[in-house]
Order: structure tokens, then sequence, then C-alpha cells
């Protein structure tokens, strides 16, 4: 890679109190040592230490502004290279001419992730834990927020540096079984081999039992509010947001488009989809959003289906009995401060397996019922609490799968016999795609590609 010195804004545009412009690279310090004027030169002060001054613009002797700058030398720093780390004033100008100052200074500006890019090519972090770094900012739930942290301090990492430890263990026995033959210790080697090929199937497996729950945690839960118009459906999204974001009204139809908020239940953020009371309709407008609402219905990994306890079951809640057919599928009866009118009996029937909770929007009662039914249906003792080594990134979970294969190949080839350079073909497939997890098996286009979904100055 090109060892120059680049520089990007690392807090968010806008008005704010501080912003802070970081500048990584062999030249960080003589280049903000050009326009910094302060009591010491940054080039003699020591390593992590933070200093007031201004910058001023070397062509014309003008001050652009009021700085801390933080000196942090190589190699204790997060990319291993010199890092600077300019504060100044919150705003879009402020921020922009500082900036601007840098680059005419001889920084370039950083490319998406470049930071972190480098990070993980100096040595500092893996590929896992660099992927992580990206999670832990879009993090939605306290729980989102500790499985990425634990990623980023390399709990993952090193559990794939011990699986790939134990395969090499069993490629070096059949190295020696291959030289040296007349030991006649192919026996042994092959006893040993299914071992630890079995010890490494069940960790794969372990891990990959982490998935779903690893996936919404970084992804969110695509939840789908449905039911006929009028049930409470805008309601139930009010009480989750616990604001009022959706209109509500007596009028069937009200909500005519999807709204769609984040919400954390129980540390698992749902992506809620208010969708319009699914009906037959003339009403052009409301067809298309009753149109949007079943498809989006075909999408979401959860469906909360609202039935009216105040109404007998309409046509309109039998289409949507078979509609929902095969998902995953909350009841819930709401409106249970009214007299009951609905068949509980035909519901439960028909809805044996699933969860039923009975609220009142409008009393804000059985909400926390409601969250509890979500939380336990995603989480209910399939991984401790307190255990944040969870797979959630589709490429870590794509690998896992093909070396747990690779694995199952190489036992099966042990217990059918077949000749010990074979199996460790199977073996040494399963230790490459491990290493693709951590980035020590991996090109650079792929290497590109991840670092481009960061945010400039990460």
């Amino acid at each position: 890679m090109d060892m120059d010195t680049i520089a990007a804004v690392a807090t968010p545009m806008g008005e704010g109190g501080i912003a802070v412009i970081r500048i990584s690279g062999p030249d960080a310090i003589p280049i903000v040592d050009k326009v910094y004027k302060g009591k010491h030169s940054l080039s003699a002060v020591d390593t992590h230490t933070i200093h007031y001054g201004m910058l001023i613009d070397p062509k014309n002797g003008e001050r652009v502004e009021e700085v801390l700058v933080s000196v942090m030398k190589a190699p204790r720093t997060f990319t291993r290279e010199d890092v600077v780390e300019v504060n100044c004033h919150g705003g879009f100008i402020s921020v922009q001419r500082v900036l601007d100052l840098l680059l005419e200074n001889g920084a370039r500006l950083a490319e998406p992730g470049e930071f972190t890019k480098r990070a993980f090519l100096n040595g500092r972090i893996d590929l896992a834990q660099a992927e992580a770094v990206i999670d832990l900012i879009r993090s939605k739930t306290d729980r989102a927020m500790k499985v990425a942290l634990s990623q980023v301090e390399g709990k993952l990492s090193t559990l794939i540096r011990s699986l790939r430890q134990n395969l090499l263990e069993a490629m070096a026995h059949i190295e020696v079984t291959l030289d040296y033959p007349e030991h006649d210790v192919e026996e042994v080697t092959q006893n040993l081999l299914l071992t630890k090929c079995k010890e490494v199937e069940q960790e794969i497996g372990r891990l990959l039992q982490t998935a779903q729950q690893g996936k919404i945690l970084r992804e969110g839960l695509s939840t789908a509010i449905v039911g006929r118009p009028n049930v409470g459906k805008s309601s139930l999204l009010n009480s989750l947001v616990q604001e009022e974001k959706a209109i509500v009204t007596e009028i069937a139809g009200t909500t005519r488009d999807v709204i769609e908020e984040y919400v954390n239940v129980r540390g698992v953020p749902l992506r809620l989809v208010d969708t319009a009371g699914i009906r037959e309709t003339d009403d052009l407008v409301e067809r298309i959003g009753v149109d949007k609402s079943r498809k989006i219905l075909k999408e979401a990994d959860l469906v909360l289906l609202v039935l009216n306890y105040n109404e007998p079951l309409h046509e309109d809640d039998y289409q949507l009995f078979e509609m929902v057919k095969g998902l995953q599928v909350i009841v819930i009866i709401n409106k249970t401060d009214l007299p009951q009118k609905l068949e509980l009996e035909e519901v439960q029937r028909r809805f044996a397996g699933h969860p039923i909770v009975m609220t009142s929007a409008k009393d804000q009662t059985g909400i926390d019922r409601l969250e509890e039914a979500i939380a336990r249906l995603f989480f209910s003792g399939q991984v401790q609490q307190d255990d944040y080594t969870y797979v959630s990134n589709a490429r870590h979970i794509h690998l896992l799968r093909q070396a747990r294969q690779a694995i199952v190949d190489a036992k099966n080839g042990i217990e059918q016999q077949m000749p010990i350079d074979m199996v460790q073909i199977d073996i040494k497939r399963a230790w490459e795609l491990l290493g693709e997890v951590i980035g020590e098996s991996v090109g650079e286009d792929l290497i590109d590609q991840i670092f481009s979904q960061f945010c400039l100055g990460k």
C-alpha cells in the first residue's frame, strides 16, 4: 500500500461542540506542524499528549482555528503509524477550513475505512476485528454493542486461531506419516485425525448455532405489524417506540403507506414496519398501501398479527391467517379494554404453538408481555446471555459453513479408510477457509470491498 499520509473528519458533520480531524501516516506530525502555532513544536512533544494552539495558514498568516491537538507516535496507535487528531469547533465551515488546510499542506483525503484498513495491514487487528468495528458503530442495542465489542477485542479471532492450530497439528501428523512410512504410525494418525476433526466440527457447529441470533443483533429483526384496518396496529407501534410516530384515528384505513422505525426490545433490535390494514378496497391509494403490506409480510423475519378483541373474526382475518402460515408469528389480541366479541377458542386453535398476547394499546397493558414474548422467541436459552462470541457477519457464516463441510468430508474419508494424503486435502481446505475469516488468507479485492463499506474517517 502507499505509505502516504491521510486525513479525514472522524466525527459526524454538522453543528456540535467539537469536531475531530484525524491524520495518520509518516508525515502526520510534520504536516500539522506546518500550520500549528503553540507553546511547543509538535515534533518535539512527548507521545500521547494534547496541546493547545492555533492553526495558521502559512500562505498568508491568517488564523484559521483555535484547536487542541493530540499527538500519538507509532507504533502505539490505532494504525501503528504516527497519528495526530485535531480537535476544533464543530460546524460545517470550521471543520472544512481545517481539513482543507491540512490537505493543502501535504495530506491526502482518506478513503472510506482507510484508517481501519491500515490498522489491519499493519497487523494491529485482524480482518474479523476490523469488520466488527463497523458493527460497533452501527449497533442499535446494548447486546449488539457487546457482541461487536467482543469481536473487536478478538474473542472470535482467538477461537478461530485455536481451531486452525488444531488443524495445523493434524496436518503435521499427516506429514510425519507420509515422510516416515516405515514407522507404521498410520493407525495412530487416523485416530488422532478423527478426534481433532470431531472437535473442530463441534466447535464450528456451536458457532453456527449463534448465527441466527448474531445476524439479528447485527442487522435487526424485520418485523411486520399486520392486521385488518382499525385493529390498533399504529397504536401498538407507538407503544413500542414510546413516541407518537403513526397517526391514530377511529377511521379505518388511516395508515395508507408503510411506516418504519427501529426499537430496542429487551436487547433485540426490531425494524418495526407498520403496514396498511390488509383488506379488499376500491380506494386506489389504500390499495397501493395494501399491496406494499403483502410484499413486506413475505419478507418479514417476524409477524405481529393484530386482532380486535371487540369484534368477531372477519373474512379479512381468515385471509390473513392463510397469508401468515409457515411464518414466525406472534398473535396480539388488542383492545382488551373493550367487551369481548372475538372467538378466542378459534384463534387459539389456529395458532397453537405460537405466542398469543393480550394487550390494550389504549391502556398500555400487555406491552411488557409482548416484549418478553419477542425476546423469548429469538433468544430463549440458545446462548448464554454473558457469552458474546456470536457469529453475525454473513461472510463469516458462509466461510464457517464451508469449513465445517470440509471437516465432514475429511472425517468421512478417515472412516472410509481413504489414503491419508487425500484426507489432508480436505483438512487443509478447512484450515484455509478459517484463515479467510481472520484475513490470513484473503485477496486484495475482498479487502478493498470490505473496507469500502466503512464511513469516511474510520
